[in-house]
């Protein structure tokens, strides 16, 4: 407490914490001894100043040096390594897009180093699927690096490398109570213990597009796209996608090694994507998002939900280098799906 309790009277003061004062922090954090009610304040605090681009980047350098290291080998780490995800907090209900690129992308031969958790604010989340896949998902450290050597695809479960965790899930929760979100609703795609050259990383409200693009930059990450898709619900009313979205424009924050950050906004009419509507993409329970996921990969699937994982594909296979732009790589997926390759690699993981 004697930590804390300063810093979240600078923090409702308005004041930001510096890299020293967030490592004091998340040492509180992690301390067990410390109540759940105190964490909670503090995460409360640092929530309603709103977070900077620093506290952010701060919080996920201390948070990465504490999780387990895969024994990732000379030949592996050359390469480029990409994760694939969205923060997730979207509450749209979509199946797991993200995951099914993942899969798509590893068939493509680009090593994805797939860093996700069981559901927090979806019906289901990637490692609910990876087990309804039967994807080994609870892998070693060393484990892990060896499925991403010999598959190019690896499921990194954050309990597993992020053991601290278990101490700030207490004020995670409470905070819930309260209806108050805390910097942990998007720090969870910034932790990938693989530590990724490139990321295509999903976010649920298009602001947040540029400040976790410079995040991400200032973690190293070599090349990177954020984006946010619009919607229109089955309200009318404009909704935010952490995913490209094939049913309205997606904005976009991207950079490449030491090139600056630009914004765009990408029509989704430039994609010969179906006239669809959000319910059209929606998922379900562990078993139903794991039928839609094989359907999509068998080439069954030829409808919104497929169009859906060709737009997402082909922005992860550019920002992997295994194509030159997203036309490209809509076409570079789609072939992977009719050519069997794509249904071969889930096999592969699944062994059978």
């Amino acid at each position: 407490m004697a930590v804390l309790k300063p810093l979240i009277d600078q923090l409702t003061q308005g004041a930001s914490l510096n890299a020293a004062q967030v490592s004091q922090a998340v040492a509180r954090l992690v301390d067990e001894q410390l109540a759940a009610e105190t964490k909670a304040d503090f995460l409360t605090a640092l929530a309603k100043k709103g977070e900077t681009v620093e506290e952010i980047a701060s919080f996920a350098r201390e948070l990465r040096d504490r999780s387990l290291q895969p024994p990732l080998d000379a030949e592996t780490r050359a390469r480029v390594i990409i994760d694939v995800c969205g923060t997730g907090g979207d509450r749209l209900s979509t199946f797991n897009i993200s995951t099914t690129v993942a899969l798509i992308a590893a068939a493509a031969g680009v090593p994805v180093a797939k860093h996700g958790n069981r559901a927090v604010t979806s019906l289901i989340g990637s490692a609910d699927v990876m087990e309804a896949l039967g994807i080994p998902f609870e892998l070693e450290p060393e484990e892990a690096a060896r499925s991403l050597r010999q598959h190019n695809f690896a499921f990194f479960f954050a309990p597993k490398f992020h053991p601290a965790f278990r101490h700030i899930v207490p004020a995670r929760k409470l905070c819930a109570a309260r209806g108050q979100s805390t910097i942990f609703n998007f720090l969870g795609p910034l932790l990938n213990p693989a530590r990724p050259g490139a990321q295509l990383l999903g976010v649920p409200r298009p602001e947040l597009c540029v400040p976790i693009a410079r995040v991400l930059q200032s973690l190293g990450v070599r090349r990177a796209m954020v984006v946010c898709g619009t919607v229109l619900d089955d309200h009318n009313t404009v909704r935010y996608l952490d995913e490209l979205s094939p049913l309205g424009p997606t904005m976009i924050a991207e950079f490449h090694q030491e090139h600056a950050l630009t914004c765009s906004t990408l029509s989704q009419e430039l994609f010969p994507v179906q006239p669809a509507t959000m319910a059209q993409l929606g998922g379900g329970g562990r078993e139903v998002n794991a039928t839609i996921i094989r359907r999509v990969l068998r080439g069954e699937e030829r409808g919104p939900k497929r169009d859906a994982v060709l737009l997402n594909s082909a922005a992860a296979l550019f920002v992997a280098g295994q194509a030159r732009s997203l036309a490209e790589g809509w076409e570079l997926a789609a072939g992977l799906i009719d050519s069997g390759q794509a249904q071969a690699k889930l096999a592969e993981l699944a062994g059978g």
